[in-house]
């Protein structure tokens, strides 16, 4: 089955509240719902009352629910990646690129447990894949070697920027008992079982902190080491893997 509404279904059609109703205008209204009750709130039911709208009146627009969990991730990647144009540095480039999705699963993290896992088959995705992809094409590396590191590239922003996202969901006293904790109960261990908390522990209050950024430049360090190396022992072009 296709995953879209054939164009003539798609029709901008008013609701029985005088609101016209869009793709677009379903999609923000989705991302609202989600955003202040979860994603069990993104149901056909509250989104037509939500909408003012006949519930079956979405099916104009989305085949079904999950026809809409793909467009709302679709709609974070677009937000997210709204402006960029990637430079001629490509580790700088994929570095931005890693720090926009973040932000886009900060910016809505109830949603981004729907997202980080799904294949959204629509154009911002796309487009951001070509462009990642194009980066490393750039760098020197052959077709193959590029979609290959690409996807290790994005499923480690996806992985990190989504936790970071659940634990920006959770409510905020269990965010804080979790911040607390490397403070607290990270700091009286005994030395003799746990040595090298123990070694490390005026360490051990920055974990709270999450480790999105540095697990990214490991990663670009990495790929940039891999470039240089094989470039320099093929020529540019050469750089297989």
């Amino acid at each position: 089955m296709t995953t879209r509404v054939p164009p003539e279904r798609r029709r901008r059609r008013p609701t029985r509240s005088g609101v016209l109703l869009s793709e677009e205008l379903i999609v923000q209204t989705a991302l609202r719902l989600i955003g202040e009750h979860g994603p069990e709130a993104l149901s056909v039911r509250r989104l037509g009352a939500a909408l003012g709208c006949d519930p079956t009146a979405l099916y104009r627009y989305f085949h079904d629910t999950d026809d809409l969990v793909l467009a709302v991730a679709d709609r974070i990647i677009g937000d997210a990646m709204d402006g960029f144009v990637p430079g001629d540095d490509w580790v700088a480039s994929l570095r931005e690129m890693a720090l926009r999705v973040r932000a886009g699963y900060l910016a809505h993290p109830r949603a981004a447990a729907l997202a980080a896992h799904r294949v959204t088959r629509r154009s911002s995705e796309i487009r951001a894949v070509d462009m990642g992809i194009g980066l490393l094409l750039s760098a020197g590396f052959a077709p193959a070697a590029a979609a290959r590191l690409y996807l290790a590239f994005i499923d480690t922003v996806l992985s990190h920027a989504a936790a970071d996202a659940a634990f920006q969901a959770l409510p905020r006293p269990q965010r804080e008992a979790d911040q607390r904790a490397w403070r607290d109960v990270y700091q009286d261990l005994d030395p003799s079982t746990y040595p090298a908390l123990t070694a490390v522990r005026r360490e051990l209050p920055g974990m709270a902190d999450g480790s999105f950024e540095e697990a990214v430049e490991l990663l670009l360090e990495a790929l940039a080491a891999r470039a240089s190396r094989k470039t320099a022992a093929g020529g540019v072009g050469a750089v297989s893997g």
